[in-house]
């Protein structure tokens, strides 16, 4: 088949449409033309006036190897690549030993799925609950019930990418396509089929709920073991090699190749890492505050007249701005229709995070507006400083918000104004338990209140409205990514524990559910080599 990329349609095309644009592009009459698939469709709303569809299409011809020689100079033209997923290996029957998984998040999902597609029965150790009972926990928090250490936002199967967008995009590169995978496993669990062409796919959490149910049911199909609420305490490790682990429940699992999944919260994990030599260092990071306004405005200023077409859905938006002091701000995990949502994992501490369902149709649009910090300039010295920031800001959040859980809250205009909020706006906070209304500039440090307070009145020039003075941000925001990197070397081992495997957004190796679920399929056919070659 031939991908022809750059195909601009007008937003209200027909349906035959398409076609006349393939037979355009080749030259073609229509009797060549033998059939059209959609790979990808996007879309450029620079001109509100005059949004355009983008395709990239899958066509299949009469005479292909003609077009494609004389196409051959034509970048939008070119031969549609195989992204069919293929397994590196097979476990042989007389494998005696079993790999092991500790997280049940994305990355540990599809590292546990995949080991399990090729035979090697994977044990899944998740410190947290199966995912309906912790969504219970989750909601319950939520409505002012006790706070789960153990079942949240951010521990239990899903992983935090459960309570969110359900983003399945990023920036990574992905040259096997094992994104695809990622893709078609979702779909085959019941997400959508949009996923695989829409170009910035998402799905929200009532349908990951039932989407991890049925891969985990897959995964225990295959041989796999699923132990939840079990907690890694401890690692055994014998000449910098991993020989097995020692569980919460008193119990020891045997195996020298441990796919290490844990997500950016597992904080008592990373330290118990540290204490016992496993190479850590800590790594850059975000630290700010959710804000919300209306998603209508949002809508109209990026959509104007065509705000609540269907195809387009609720408007989003990518901000950055590079401040004086040298700190750059920017938007990080848009929700449109969403809401803020609490992702505390540990008590006296408040986190805020967004979330949207799959038809995104709540009131208001909430992303994090975030400073970047380094090691380097914000929390030089130990490899775990990070996490004591983090933990830092978090209780400061707390004690403003009146030490409920409620959220430190302000409206923007009066943040850019310096004084404390006292009365809400038209935007009504989205957040639960509940706000309390304050000086946000009591919980971060200054020169992330100076930056964001340069950065909005930036952004507004791009989105009209962006620094309206009832629009309101909500504190603090702090995981925005691991506040750690466990090194791994090229065989995806850490560099200094063989048989260990650091991997996914707790690891520093991945953002997001999608570029996790890709680094689970990297380091899964790496156990699964490994595993063979010392068999």
């Amino acid at each position: 088949m031939l991908r022809l990329t750059d195909i601009k349609l007008p937003l209200d095309h027909d349906e035959q449409a398409i076609e006349l644009a393939v037979l355009t592009r080749l030259d073609i009459g229509k009797d060549d033309l033998k059939a059209v698939t959609v790979f990808k469709r996007g879309y450029d709303a620079r001109n509100n006036k005059n949004i355009l569809l983008i395709y990239t299409l899958d066509v299949e011809v009469a005479n292909e190897a003609e077009l494609l020689q004389q196409f051959s100079q034509d970048p939008r033209v070119r031969l549609t690549p195989d992204m069919q997923y293929k397994f590196v290996a097979e476990a042989p029957a007389t494998l005696t030993q079993r790999p092991v998984v500790v997280g049940l998040g994305p990355c540990g999902l599809f590292a546990a799925l995949i080991l399990a597609q090729m035979g090697f029965k994977p044990i899944v150790v998740e410190r947290g609950k199966a995912v309906r009972e912790r969504t219970k926990d989750t909601f319950g928090f939520w409505r002012k019930q006790p706070l789960n250490p153990e079942s949240n936002v951010q521990f239990g199967e899903g992983g935090a990418g459960t309570f969110s967008d359900g983003k399945l995009y990023s920036q990574v590169k992905d040259r096997k396509h094992y994104g695809r995978k990622v893709l078609h496993e979702f779909v085959a669990a019941g997400a959508p089929e949009e996923i695989m062409y829409v170009s910035k796919p998402h799905i929200g959490t009532f349908k990951l709920v039932n989407m991890v149910e049925k891969m985990r049911a897959q995964i225990i199909a295959l041989g796999g073991e699923i132990r939840f609420s079990t907690r890694v305490e401890k690692l055994d490790i014998q000449d910098n090699k991993i020989q097995g682990l020692f569980l919460s429940d008193d119990q020891y699992l045997a195996s020298n190749h441990v796919v290490l999944a844990v997500g950016h919260s597992a904080r008592d994990t990373f330290k118990a890492l540290y204490d016992q030599g496993v190479y850590i260092e800590a790594k850059p990071f975000s630290v700010g505050f959710r804000i919300e306004h209306e998603q209508s405005m949002i809508d109209q200023c990026r959509f104007g007249d065509n705000a609540g077409n269907p195809i387009l859905g609720a408007a989003d938006y990518k901000l950055v701005h590079h401040c004086k002091n040298g700190r750059t701000v920017y938007s990080f995990c848009m929700c449109p229709g969403g809401t803020v949502v609490a992702a505390a994992s540990e008590p006296g501490r408040v986190v805020t995070n967004g979330m949207s369902q799959y038809s995104r149709h709540e009131r208001n649009a909430n992303s994090a507006i975030v400073v970047g910090i380094t090691p380097e300039q914000d929390f030089p010295g130990h490899p775990l400083a990070g996490i004591a920031l983090q933990r830092q800001l978090e209780e400061l959040a707390y004690t403003a918000g009146g030490e409920n859980y409620h959220a430190p809250a302000q409206l923007i205009g009066d943040f850019l104004a310096g004084k404390p909020s006292s009365d809400l706006g038209d935007v009504a906070p989205s957040y639960t338990p509940g706000v309390t209304l304050t000086d946000l500039s009591k919980v971060v440090p200054d020169y992330v209140t100076q930056s964001i307070q340069e950065a909005i009145p930036a952004f507004d020039k791009q989105i009209k409205g962006f620094a309206k003075r009832d629009g309101l941000l909500t504190g603090v925001e702090t995981r925005t990514s691991s506040p750690v990197c466990i090194k791994r070397g090229a065989n995806y081992q850490s560099v200094n524990t063989q048989g260990l495997y650091p991997a996914g957004e707790g690891a520093g190796y991945a953002g997001g559910i999608w570029s996790a679920g890709i680094d689970g399929i990297r380091v899964a056919e790496a156990v699964a080599l490994a595993m063979i070659g010392s068999d």
